[in-house]
């Protein structure tokens, strides 16, 4: 069984069998609060038999990312099991496309700041992995752009499971947080006499 965490949206949090079926799945829409309910969505879905656990990498906000990213790598570490890191554009992409979407298609998601993230896919490859045509990037956001609000941690673990079967890499172990944080090194220290 596969454990998927992802804070890039809203919380969300799922367990898939070996066959891509979803076991236990619980989520809450809500861009805020990642603390205050990764814990009590983890408990809710936990089984003693996840064997992997697969983190969503973003991209998406610093804070939320970190609570997401470090709740899945406390869970593995707690158990033992490793983790799998999966741009959680992929899930969104994979849910796309398990709906019919033949044609290539963008993923958009709110990156704050009058900007949206976009990950433009077609298809799913040979491992059945959705077919990323163009990384990743940050576009100025239209006042008519849609964007997607919510994600299946279920196809999240999808796609993990997918990756790992194929041993495949689909990201970093660092979050994709596509611009630098706002925070800037402090100057030299004052002297005080």
């Amino acid at each position: 069984m596969i454990l998927a965490v992802d804070t890039s949206l809203g919380t969300a949090v799922a367990v898939i069998d070996a066959d891509g079926r979803t076991v236990a799945e619980a989520s809450t829409p809500d861009p805020l609060g990642h603390a205050e309910v990764i814990g009590d969505l983890l408990a809710a879905v936990a089984r003693p038999e996840i064997t992997h656990v697969v983190a969503g990498m973003g991209p998406g906000p610093f804070t939320g990312l970190r609570i997401g990213i470090a709740a899945a790598r406390a869970f593995a570490l707690g158990r033992g099991i490793p983790v799998i890191p999966v741009p959680s554009h992929f899930a969104i992409a994979l849910t796309a496309i398990d709906a019919g979407t033949t044609e290539p298609f963008s993923v958009i998601t709110d990156a704050r700041r009058r900007e949206i993230a976009v990950s433009r896919f077609h298809g799913v490859d040979a491992d059945g992995i959705p077919h990323l045509l163009e990384p990743t990037h940050l576009d100025e956001r239209g006042a008519d752009t849609a964007v997607e609000t919510a994600l299946s941690a279920a196809a999240l673990a999808r796609v993990g499971a997918r990756a790992l079967a194929a041993g495949r890499t689909l990201a970093d172990t660092e979050p994709l947080y596509l611009r630098s944080p706002d925070v800037v090194q402090p100057g030299a220290l004052k002297r005080v006499s």
